[in-house]
């Protein structure tokens, strides 16, 4: 079966052993409605596989609904736009490409579950980042309305961090009586405004913190030999688990999840001129979690310190000798991923 998913409805098709094309159909994308495709598609046969385009989007949900139903889904590619210039473009053609994209082989991908610890901590990461990111938006509006602001204002406030700063326009209230047409009444609106932010400023913390803890739980109950690494705390777990989560069938090798991290050397070459560069490719995240466990080993751990010290005075530089301890680092992780890694589905 091969599905092509959209906001409100999914079409899907049905395709025999041999390619041939049995049915398709077009479903609400509602629970009632992945019920009845799953229903009208088991009526023309046995159905074992299928491929779901979009399936870290809209359809996200009917994968982990197929998957409960004992189908083994895959992640299929949309297909690029000179294929679609070529061949045409409609919704039942591309779920029937779906479809024989799985039938070939050429869709390999297992759709990852999202019902485990690694979508729960990829949750709580998303609202972590998002608080983040609104703290620091807010510090820097009010800032910002620091510099045009009334000079008094600036004077009344001038000289003090931002700790203090931000507790006294928490205090600045809204003065009512104050004539908004003039100069009092900008004035009056500025320190409201200051005020407002410097209360957002103060309630995210809180709520970063409530995360932070959420995390901190999460990793010690699913994945507590990792935080026994030197150099590894809950946040650099959490960023390793989300990666080792979104690509299961990648970790067969450590080479293959090195690559996956971007910390595999790459190889160049022109002419008689042969050398290695850095990846940069692979998952970012996983790339900067593997290089906060590095640097923090170069602070407290002596056999980090002993071996920088070995490769520089051999002549390498900085950046090679980081480079090769995070590739032992993704080593090292591996092993202990590799273990929360579920068997595949039969």
């Amino acid at each position: 079966m091969g599905v092509d998913t959209h906001r409100d409805a999914h079409v899907a098709a049905v395709l025999s052993v041999i390619g041939t094309v049995l049915a398709t159909g077009e479903f609400p994308a509602t629970a009632a409605g992945y019920c009845d495709l799953l229903k009208w598609a088991r009526k023309l046969g046995a159905v074992r596989r299928a491929g779901v385009e979009g399936t870290g989007s809209y359809g996200a949900s009917l994968s982990r609904y197929l998957l409960t139903q004992g189908i083994d889904v895959f992640d299929v590619n949309r297909m690029d736009r000179a294929d679609r210039r070529r061949r045409g473009k409609s919704d039942p053609l591309d779920a029937q490409n779906a479809a024989r994209a799985v039938l070939s082989g050429r869709a390999r991908a297992r759709v990852k579950a999202g019902d485990g610890p690694v979508q729960i901590a990829r949750m709580y990461k998303l609202t972590k980042a998002s608080a983040v990111k609104a703290r620091t938006q807010a510090i820097n509006q009010l800032k910002s309305i620091l510099i045009t602001a009334d000079p008094a204002l600036r004077e009344e406030l001038a000289g003090l961090g931002n700790a203090e700063l931000f507790r006294t326009c928490a205090r600045f209230t809204d003065a009512s009586s104050q004539d908004e047409g003039g100069e009092a009444g900008v004035l009056q609106a500025t320190r409201i405004t200051l005020g407002l932010l410097a209360c957002r400023i103060g309630q995210l913390p809180e709520q970063i913190r409530d995360v932070d803890a959420r995390l901190a739980r999460l990793v010690k109950c699913h994945a507590s030999q990792l935080l026994e690494v030197v150099g590894i705390g809950p946040d650099t777990a959490v960023a390793l688990l989300i990666t080792v989560g979104d690509n299961p069938e990648r970790l067969d090798s450590e080479a293959s999840f090195a690559a996956l991290c971007g910390v595999s050397p790459v190889e160049r070459s022109s002419g008689s001129r042969q050398y290695r560069r850095l990846n940069r490719g692979g998952d970012r995240q996983a790339n900067a979690a593997l290089h906060r466990i590095v640097f923090t080993r170069l602070r407290v751990d002596p056999r980090t310190q002993d071996y920088y010290e070995r490769r520089t005075k051999e002549g390498k530089t900085r950046r090679e000798i980081v480079r090769c301890l995070k590739r032992y680092a993704a080593r090292e992780v591996f092993h202990l991923v590799k273990q929360l890694q579920p068997g595949p589905r039969s």
